[in-house]
């Protein structure tokens, strides 16, 4: 039976979507607000590296992520990074956008957007934003 990675076209396909999930939150600046958050983090640069680790094994593939760091629990992966329900839809419009660029669609990827929706939604959480220190999750 194939993996989810399999059917959207394995490894380099799902390096496309990343690559260009970033390339538009870098270049968009009506996703600034999305943007922003990565600055408290290690930067895009890194970030790409791990959203396709984490992906990876997320779509029943290698688990590069947890490989690496010895889990894959997204709580704790974005703990400190202040996350707001709007963020969330915010960071699951843009995925949308880039599977529509990437021309990905049909089952495997409806189911791929439930499991997104998910996991974007359990990491809202009340962490003070950095500037402004509001916790409105």
């Amino acid at each position: 039976m194939q993996s989810a990675l399999d059917q959207i076209g394995g490894e380099d396909a799902l390096q496309r979507l990343v690559t260009r999930f970033y390339d538009l939150m870098e270049s968009d600046p009506a996703l600034y607000a999305l943007h922003r958050l990565h600055f408290r983090g290690h930067g895009l640069s890194l970030t790409r590296e791990e959203q396709f680790n984490f992906l990876c094994g997320f779509l029943g593939g290698r688990r590069y992520y947890q490989e690496r760091h010895g889990h894959m629990d997204l709580r704790e992966i974005h703990a400190h990074v202040p996350i707001r329900k709007a963020d969330a839809e915010m960071w699951l419009a843009l995925m949308d956008r880039a599977l529509a660029d990437c021309g990905m669609s049909g089952d495997v990827v409806e189911k791929f957007r439930v499991g997104l929706r998910r996991a974007a939604l359990m990491v809202v959480n009340e962490v003070p934003d950095w500037r402004t220190g509001e916790t409105n999750a």
